[in-house]
């Protein structure tokens, strides 16, 4: 390195040193702040104000949904299976731009993640229904436009390289060692997603630490018959994963959710829990649906929501559950949409931005059919049914209507 460069990378880092600056796996970003410069997390306030609700169509025809919101507070919704698209909102998913074509042909496959300290998302698709190859593309203008780019997917350590069909959105981690690290779900097939196969079935995750050049594997989630995961960051660092589940041994119901925790960024997991309160899709099969998840973006509070359906058969009457204790209780639901509601995405507005205080819900159903937006807030959700698992705290109610 020239001593002009090195001097100049020098002074750069005092500087930010100096400002309260701090390095991420991608750039630099202000602590506790995104690229943006926005903050990461706000205040629980601004989710209390009055209930709001309302419901829009996004896309029409295909499956599977994604959803994200750029550090900008650009929303980013992507669907597809004979081509990978996104539909771009400014105005927190009340009006939608043209879609905007990832790949074409592509394989919609989840995971899009928004990497904090850079302000680029990645994208993944896959070629056909997987197992299938993977491709990554990544777009560094809150979702305007997309570029493929090479990258590496290492294996798990039992030598098994994941696919990523279709879990939800991914997350950039802000909390204790592994902060700036961008973590996605992700599953092994075990060759084929066919019946015989679903006890050799499990999720994961891959996670990467120098900006999405390079991601590694985490330990399989300890169950298996998994598939199709959600995961979010508590605010001790914790990271909380969430997972359907298609085969469970003997005596174990595989029809509501399991959750892990990881202690150590994602790369290994733990207190694995059947979740008895949470339903994995329709109640009268084994196969469960996708769903979403979500901690909302406030400092000091682990409030997460969770999306599904909530039918005794087929996939229909979508709704939200609430947690106040990152997951350990649900004490609330409210019901979303009463007719046809199948996979589900979701994610929470950005401190700074229009979408401050709101929960994005991408599905596939809705009043129109295709794809549609259920765009929401906490007060909302604290006017829905108690469920008796657990209660809800003192300090979620101090503005809600």
């Amino acid at each position: 390195m020239h001593t002009h460069t090195f001097e100049k990378m020098v002074r750069g880092l005092i500087i930010a040193a100096f400002c309260g600056w701090t390095l991420t796996s991608g750039g630099l970003a202000k602590e506790g702040a995104t690229a943006s410069g926005l903050p990461a997390e706000g205040e629980i306030d601004a989710h209390l104000g009055e209930p709001t609700m309302e419901l829009t169509q996004v896309f029409r025809g295909e499956r599977f949904p994604n959803i994200v919101v750029g550090v900008d507070g650009t929303v980013v919704a992507t669907f597809g299976t004979s081509s990978v698209k996104a539909r771009l909102s400014r105005d927190a998913g009340r009006t939608w731009g043209e879609e905007v074509i990832i790949s074409k042909p592509g394989f919609q496959c989840g995971g899009l993640t928004v990497d904090e300290g850079t302000g680029a998302i990645f994208a993944f698709v896959e070629e056909r229904h997987p197992p299938a190859p993977i491709h990554v593309f990544k777009s560094v203008d809150h979702g305007k436009s997309w570029k493929k780019v090479e990258v590496v997917i290492k294996p798990d350590s039992k030598g098994n390289q994941p696919s990523m069909h279709m879990n939800d959105h991914g997350i950039t981690l802000r909390h204790g060692k592994h902060a700036g690290r961008i973590i996605r779900p992700s599953r092994w097939y075990a060759g084929a997603n066919a019946r015989e196969k679903w006890p050799e079935h499990y999720t994961n995750a891959i996670f990467s630490d120098d900006g999405g050049k390079t991601w590694e594997t985490s330990d399989p989630f300890p169950a298996n018959g998994t598939g199709e995961a959600t995961i979010a960051e508590l605010s001790d660092g914790t990271v909380y994963y969430n997972s359907r589940r298609h085969w469970a041994q003997e005596g174990a119901d595989p029809r509501r959710r399991w959750t892990a925790t990881s202690a150590d960024g994602g790369k290994s997991w733990k207190d694995l829990t059947f979740c008895k309160i949470l339903p994995d899709g329709p109640q009268n099969t084994n196969y469960g649906c996708m769903a979403g998840l979500t901690r909302l973006n406030v400092k000091g509070r682990d409030v997460l929501l969770y999306s599904n359906c909530d039918s005794p058969g087929g996939r229909r009457l979508g709704t939200v559950w609430a947690s106040f204790d990152g997951g350990k209780t649900w004490p609330l639901k409210r019901l979303v949409f009463k007719g046809s509601f199948a996979y589900s995405a979701m994610t929470s507005g950005r401190p700074g931005t229009s979408t401050e205080g709101l929960v994005l819900l991408h599905f596939e159903g809705g009043p129109k059919g295709g794809s549609t937006l259920a765009r929401f807030n906490l007060s909302w959700v604290l006017g829905g049914e108690k469920t008796g698992d657990g209660s809800v705290p003192g300090w979620a109610h101090s503005k809600a209507k």
